[in-house]
This record gives C-alpha cells, sequence and structure tokens, in this order.
C-alpha cells in the first residue's frame, strides 16, 4: 500500500485541473469553430486584419463571460451577438481627428455679387445689343439668349451657317468695343 507523501500537493493539482477545465471547452469551441466565426467577423467588417481583431475581442469577452453562459449550444449566437455588439461600440466610438493650422482648408468664396450692379450690366448689356444692326441683333439674340446652335438660327433666319458664324463674329467684335461694357472686362 502506498500513501501519497505529499497529499496537499495533489489536492491542490486536481483543484487547479478542475478549475480549467471550463477553458478547455472553450479553447475546444474556438478550434472548431474559429473559421466559421470569422468568416462572420469579415462580412461586418472591410478589412480582413479588423475582422480578425473584431473577432479576437468578441472571443475576450466571451471568455470572460464563459461560466456565466449556461447554455453552451447556443455559444455561437453569443459570439455573434459579442460581434456585432463590439463593431457597433467600435463604429460608434470613431473619432474624426481635427487640427488647428494658420490656413483654412476650405476655399474661399466670393461674396454674392450685388444684386444692382448685376442688373446695371444687364441693362448695359441690352443697351449695347440693341446699338447692333438688325440682323446681327437678330444672330446674337439666337445664339446666345435663345441659347440656339449655329445650324439651328441659320435655319430660322433662312442663311447659311457661314453668314451666321461671320455676322455674330462681327457683332461680338462691336460689343467687346462698346464703351458702356469697358468696366465688365
Amino acid at each position: 500500500m502506498t500513501t501519497p507523501v505529499c497529499t496537499g500537493a495533489s489536492r491542490a493539482a486536481s483543484a487547479t485541473a478542475a478549475a480549467h477545465a471550463p477553458y478547455g471547452s472553450f479553447t475546444s469551441y474556438v478550434r472548431a469553430r474559429g473559421p466559421v466565426l470569422l468568416r462572420t467577423a469579415r462580412s461586418l467588417t472591410a478589412n480582413p486584419c479588423d475582422a480578425e481583431d473584431l473577432l479576437q475581442t468578441a472571443l475576450a469577452k466571451t471568455y470572460v463571460a464563459w461560466e456565466r453562459i449556461e447554455d453552451h449550444r447556443a455559444l455561437d449566437g453569443y459570439v455573434r451577438r459579442a460581434l456585432l455588439n463590439t463593431r457597433t461600440s467600435q463604429w460608434r466610438k470613431r473619432k474624426v481627428d481635427e487640427f488647428a493650422c494658420e490656413e483654412l482648408p476650405e476655399r474661399e468664396t466670393a461674396p454674392a455679387p450685388d444684386p444692382a450692379e448685376q442688373q446695371a450690366l444687364h441693362d448695359a448689356m441690352w443697351r449695347a445689343v440693341l446699338k447692333l444692326p438688325d440682323r446681327q441683333r437678330a444672330m446674337v439674340v439666337l445664339r446666345y439668349y435663345e441659347d440656339l446652335s449655329e445650324a439651328q438660327t441659320a435655319e430660322v433666319l433662312g442663311v447659311s451657317i457661314g453668314t451666321v458664324k461671320s455676322a455674330v463674329s462681327r457683332a461680338l467684335g462691336k460689343l467687346r468695343e462698346d464703351p458702356e461694357l469697358t468696366p465688365v472686362r
């Protein structure tokens, strides 16, 4: 008959083994279901490395709660919920970094033109157009105010496209030389 020499050490070893037994089942669970859970994590993130980090975090949360989980048949659902909650928390905590700088990154917008100045310019343009000969005035109005093409303008006036081009060119030259429109340039 043999008696153990150190009974305290054997009791401590058996107590340690009993304490780590649930975590051994965690390890076997992760080995068995890891690839499936990783696919789930990849569906939640765009980057495979982020998916691995997400799964690692969710499994760490599961490990902490391992002894509290009563139904181990529902572990996949528990881990998936941990994945979703972790991902949602990451998304909500996402920060937008702001940096102070001397120059504003936005372009300065030009101030809105004064409506009175716009009206004055509009009136000056019409006075200059009214000074043109009838045929040139008609071509300028059709081309630029009615937004017709050269072919459409030629068809409406019953002239060739070349006539429209040359008459409009001469009319624009006269408008450029008009003294009322000089400040605009």
